[in-house]
């Protein structure tokens, strides 16, 4: 009789315990989803943001330094193959808008929006991956494996005038 108690409660904890691997295994999963949708809306941003400096650049409201230095930032922002290599083009295409005097009407709104959208989703993107590293860094889910194979989220740090 002891023994059929013992062995109910060893049950009952293992299936709470495989439960909540379960439930962190599948919050886990979620977030690396959340992660990936993240980093598509910044890589829109910043798409969007290159391309209305580029149409800017082109209007001939500027002057022609400006314009140049503004075509080659967004050119090589777009042109970037590499994560880090990005980071550094889209820092310098915020630099060469800061820099460039591009307060035009009526871009300046435009523009401005488009920065702020930039920070937001850099903002939004990086709050995700802390949280995904968070949960990965805990006991269970390295002691388990739940992560599977998924790469380890990485933040983007940008200088985007924030």
């Amino acid at each position: 009789m002891k023994v059929s108690w013992a062995l109910l409660a060893v049950g009952v904890v293992l299936l709470l315990f495989g439960a909540y691997a379960s439930w962190t295994a599948g919050r886990l999963d979620r977030l690396h989803t959340r992660v990936d949708f993240a980093r598509a809306s910044l890589e829109k941003e910043l798409s969007q943001r290159s391309a209305l400096v580029a149409e800017l650049a082109g209007t001939g409201i500027l002057d022609p330094a400006a314009a140049l230095a503004l075509l080659d930032a967004a050119r090589r922002a777009r042109a970037a193959s590499s994560s880090e290599e990005r980071e550094q083009a889209e820092s310098a295409l915020t630099r060469a808008i800061h820099a460039c005097g591009t307060d035009v009407e009526p871009w300046t709104g435009e523009l401005n929006l488009a920065m702020r959208r930039v920070q937001l989703a850099r903002r939004f993107h990086n709050d995700i991956v802390v949280s995904a590293r968070d949960l990965r860094q805990r006991r269970l889910v390295l002691w388990f494996r739940l992560a599977g194979h998924a790469p380890m989220p990485s933040t983007i740090e940008l200088e985007d005038g924030s």
